[in-house]
């Protein structure tokens, strides 16, 4: 825990800190109350030891000004023993507890059980309350939960791989392309942990600059660099006893790289500024759509920390190589923007479906999603219709435009002419042959005697 000491006496500072440090805690200590407040406006600290006489200074009145700037801040008072009633009365203006002086460690030690018993209580409360905003949230304004079930025997084996190593600690890279789901999959790692109750907290490599982002990690004294105005606790401390989710790693700098290495070796950092060594226990998950092996041959990305990152690696597919999981994650869109706008849609018609199954989906899970949402604002009908889709690879699909390099719908060309183009071009995208009779509506066998017949047998196997 971080603490703070509030008392006038030297000795006692001195022997608690000691008794504390011991422990493992981080302490500070103030001598008067200007001093303490200054401090508790600056940082955020788990418990305050406040002394109830500070010479000429009421702690009453300390105790009632850091309940203003901390609502939820753990004070412990520290009293003498004709003062009880006073420390019942601390109590009543907020005090968690209080502890008579002269004290030993174990009645020390049974203070700080309590208190992280209570900031326990206080952070589930909080989770509790943030997890029932976001999902008000998600009714009012996103998307269905993300299935992590797959038709795609790769990507399957995948989610068993990850939800098999989502109980230990080890750390975890996910690779794939944008906008796949990588941060979901991380979320769903972390509730599939016994740390789910713990924080979760996300660092963003590519959104900041160099020191901003090692300031975000690691946390700053004031004064060690330009606009540092006070000191701050980074990410890394916030989610101690949680997960830290790298999002975008193959983005960090290579002058912050050594510094993450250490961490994930050692558990140990340094926040900017200051050479005392914290140590954090932090399940870290990555996730990045680089390829950091090209990165490492490229010296942008090291590769002790790569090897170390990647205990547990899956990449995620794209959709375009998941056609079955591509249609049951666009109806699942489909119905929960249809409730969403109160709209009665029933699903695809052929060419809406053929659209979809055509279109490569560069921006992935995130493309589909806004696909679907306009698709179900603008349909005319009761199904989506590849003219409702945005990309003119969608209408395309639908409208059997003529190919420049094909033949004409209409123009001198036999039949033949016209299945060899069209088998052709399936083929071509589809990722295997059960999909692209999926889309022509034959079944495998005759696809089979057609593209041998035309020969057509070095596309898609």
């Amino acid at each position: 825990m971080d603490i703070l000491i509030v008392d006038d006496e030297r000795s006692i500072r001195l022997t608690t800190t000691l008794a504390l440090e011991g422990e493992g805690h981080y302490v500070e200590s103030a001598a008067v109350g200007t001093v303490a407040l200054q401090r508790i406006k600056e940082e955020d600290f788990d418990l305050v030891f406040l002394d109830l006489r500070l010479g000429d200074e009421d702690g009453l009145d300390i105790l009632q000004k850091i309940m203003e700037l901390r609502p939820q801040a753990l004070v412990a008072i520290f009293t003498a023993h004709g003062s009880i009633p006073t420390a019942v009365r601390a109590t009543q203006l907020g005090a968690f507890d209080y502890l008579e002086k002269p004290f030993t460690p174990d009645q020390l030690r049974a203070i700080l059980i309590k208190a992280q018993k209570v900031q326990r209580n206080q952070q589930e409360v909080s989770q509790l309350k943030a997890t029932v905003q976001t999902l008000k949230t998600e009714v009012r304004h996103s998307s269905p939960p993300l299935s992590f079930r797959s038709s795609d025997t790769r990507a399957e084996a995948d989610f068993e791989t990850l939800f098999r190593a989502a109980p230990t600690s080890a750390s975890i890279l996910i690779l794939g392309e944008s906008g796949t789901g990588k941060s979901v999959i991380a979320h769903e790692i972390h509730d599939r942990n016994r740390l789910r109750d713990k924080p979760f907290v996300t660092v963003s490599c590519p959104s900041l600059s160099k020191d901003l982002l090692e300031s975000a990690l690691f946390g700053h004294m004031k004064g060690s660099f330009t606009g540092a105005i006070k000191d701050t606790w980074g990410k890394i401390h916030a989610a101690d006893g949680g997960t830290l989710f790298l999002d975008e790693i193959g983005e960090l700098p290579m002058e912050i790289q050594p510094k993450l290495l250490r961490f994930l070796q050692e558990r140990e950092y340094e926040r900017l500024g200051k050479t005392k060594v914290r140590e954090a226990n932090v399940r870290v998950i990555a996730a990045t759509n680089r390829d950091l092996r090209a990165s490492m041959k490229a010296g942008d990305f090291r590769e002790d920390l790569y090897y170390r990152l990647n205990v547990i690696s899956v990449t995620v597919p794209p959709l375009r190589e998941r056609p079955a999981d591509l249609e049951h994650f666009a109806k699942s869109y489909l119905e929960f923007f249809a409730a969403q706008v109160g709209r009665r849609i029933e699903g695809f018609s052929e060419s809406g479906r053929s659209a979809l199954l055509r279109h490569s989906w560069p921006g992935n899970l995130r493309e589909l999603r806004n696909a679907i949402e306009r698709a179900t604002i603008l349909a005319r009908g009761t199904k989506v219709e590849a003219e409702d889709l945005p990309h003119p690879t969608f209408q395309s699909a639908g409208e059997g435009n003529p190919d420049p390099d094909g033949p004409n719908i209409g123009g001198e060309h036999s039949l033949e002419e016209i299945e060899q183009a069209h088998l052709t071009k399936v083929l071509g995208w589809a990722p295997s042959l059960q999909d692209a009779a999926h889309v022509l509506g034959i079944d495998k066998a005759t696809l089979y005697r057609k593209r041998k017949r035309l020969g057509l047998d070095s596309l898609t196997s």
